[in-house]
């Protein structure tokens, strides 16, 4: 591997930001190889981490590694897409098996994921598009997180409303929920951008929020705010409470946290309703994909997590008031069964 003084640069910084887990439990004696002995070791490349979705998404890579004893390296490029691309090299120098992508841009990963396979490596990419038929995607089924939420907006407000739309483009999550996006406005000729805006600046939802502020003022007549992410949600409610709108606009979203329950249960609260798949599932759904792979398994190319429609009536009339009361009370969100072979251990399993 041709190390360059940039990638020598920054492996230190690299390296003080990786979280190491040896974690070893007994090993199941039905585990196919390498997971039949201890020692396996992977890494997870993430470039967002920022809020409650990624913390949470963690902690299920984190879990499904520990129930299959698995050491975990983990690399935070913090949005630095330079960075990440170098820390799949850091990676691969560490001598891991395999990498889990966390987003990312597919311009910046492309060549990195394909380093990882010359190397041998195993790889799979959550919400990046790193356009390589060896890697398997892992992914929300963004498009139906969309129409959920897009769906419940029009069963709320009928056919026809006056939008503001939060999006970034070149994220592949956000790409492809706005496709859902796209059609909703075909669909309803009735429903109007008025307002598209949009950011990934840390904080984001104080940056949002920001930008929100200006769109209110310059389009008083939005009364439906779609802001597929919950971090942009933040931000937009941030807004509207603050220009006293939120019983005139309602806020639809992607993804949800126990901070963005209790903003939906607050009295009188505009964020209406959101469609998410639990987090911590997701990131269980990677490395068991990723054990998969290193089994000689195919766990497919499209690894889908189903989601789930969460209304503020709902959260309100079940009482849920966080993610654990959210698992219990709705069961779907508390697993999924996805990339689950016989011997792949369930780390929800009581």
């Amino acid at each position: 591997m041709n190390i360059t003084r940039r990638l020598l640069g920054k492996v230190a910084l690299g390296l003080a930001g990786a979280t190491m887990l040896m974690q070893v439990p007994a090993l199941a004696a039905d585990k196919p190889a390498p997971f039949d002995k201890p020692g396996v070791k992977i890494a997870l490349v993430r470039y967002l981490s920022t809020g409650d979705f990624f913390q949470a998404y963690l902690s299920g890579v984190e879990a499904q590694s520990k129930a299959l004893g698995i050491d975990l390296r983990v690399l935070d490029s913090r949005q630095d897409a330079a960075l990440q691309s170098d820390m799949v090299d850091q990676a691969i120098a560490l001598g891991v098996q395999g990498i889990i992508i966390q987003h990312g841009l597919t311009e910046s990963m492309k060549d990195a994921a394909q380093r990882a396979v010359d190397a041998g490596i195993k790889v799979v990419a959550f919400d990046v598009n790193v356009e390589n038929p060896k890697i398997p995607q892992i992914e929300q089924s963004d498009k139906d997180l969309a129409r959920l939420a897009l769906e419940q907006a029009v069963k709320d407000n009928g056919e026809s409303w006056n939008a503001g739309y939060v999006y970034v483009a070149g994220i592949a999550p956000l790409d492809r929920r706005n496709e859902t996006w796209v059609d909703v406005k075909k669909k309803y000729a009735g429903i109007k951008e008025v307002a598209m805006f949009g950011t990934l600046d840390n904080p984001i939802a104080n940056s949002v929020a920001n930008q929100a502020r200006s769109v209110l003022s310059a389009h008083p007549d939005i009364k439906v705010m779609f802001a597929p992410y919950d971090e942009f949600a933040k931000g937009v409610k941030i807004a509207v409470d603050e220009a006293g709108l939120n019983k005139g606009i309602k806020i639809y979203s992607a993804d949800i946290s126990t901070s963005d329950i209790a903003a939906m249960r607050e009295s009188d609260s505009a964020w209406a309703a959101t469609a998410a798949t639990n987090p911590a599932v997701v990131g269980q759904v990677s490395v068991r994909a990723l054990a998969q792979l290193l089994a000689g398994e195919d766990p497919g190319h499209n690894v889908i997590v189903p989601p789930t429609l969460i209304t503020q009536k709902e959260l309100i009339d079940k009482d849920i008031k966080n993610m654990e009361d959210l698992s219990a009370k709705l069961p779907q969100f508390a697993h999924a069964d996805v990339a689950m072979p016989a011997w792949m251990p369930n780390p929800n399993a009581k």
